[in-house]
C-alpha cells in the first residue's frame, strides 16, 4: 500500500468506488445522491483548490488505485480524517495501512477527529487500530440510510 497525491486521472475511479451501493450504505453519511457526478466534481475541485490545507491522498494497492484517504477542516478545531477503499478490497488491511500512512504525514497535528456509523464495524476497527478512541455518540441523518442512525465520534490525541 502506498499513498500519493490525488491526480485528475484518479477521480473517475474514485467516483465509481464511492457510488457502490453496498459501500455507500455502510458509510451511511454520504452525499444525498452518490451518482451525482457534478456534485462529486465540485467537491473535489473545492478540496483541491489552491490555498486549501486539506491533506488528500490516493491509496494504491499493488500499483492500482484502491481508494483515498484525507484530512479535512481547520487545524485549530482538530481536523477530521476520512478514507474510502474499494469494497472489492475490504478485509485486507488496506484502510488501516492507508490511515496509518496518512497520520504519519501529520505527526504533530493532534487532536484529529473521526466519525462513523455505529454499525460500521470495519471502519471502527480501522480507527481503533490507528489509536482513535470513542468520545461520544449522536443520532444523525444518514443519506444512504434515508433516516437517522447512531453515529460514533472518535478522537486521536
Amino acid at each position: 500500500m502506498v499513498l500519493r497525491e490525488v491526480e485528475d486521472a484518479d477521480l473517475p475511479l474514485l467516483f465509481d468506488m464511492m457510488r457502490d451501493p453496498a459501500a455507500v450504505r455502510m458509510a451511511a453519511f454520504t452525499h444525498e445522491d452518490p451518482d451525482d457526478r457534478a456534485h462529486f466534481e465540485e467537491h473535489w475541485a473545492r478540496v483541491r483548490a489552491p490555498g486549501r490545507t486539506d491533506v488528500l491522498r490516493t491509496v494504491l494497492a499493488g500499483g492500482e488505485v484502491a481508494g483515498m484517504a484525507g484530512l479535512y477542516g481547520p487545524m485549530a478545531e482538530g481536523r477530521e480524517v476520512t478514507y474510502w477503499v474499494d469494497r472489492a478490497l475490504w478485509g485486507r488491511g488496506i484502510a488501516t495501512a492507508a490511515l496509518r500512512a496518512l497520520l504519519a504525514l501529520v505527526p504533530d497535528e493532534r487532536p484529529l477527529r473521526a466519525s462513523a456509523a455505529a454499525d460500521n464495524e470495519g471502519s471502527l476497527r480501522v480507527l481503533r487500530a490507528c489509536g482513535f478512541e470513542i468520545v461520544g455518540e449522536s443520532v444523525s441523518y444518514a443519506n444512504a440510510r434515508r433516516g437517522p442512525i447512531a453515529e460514533l465520534h472518535l478522537v486521536l490525541r
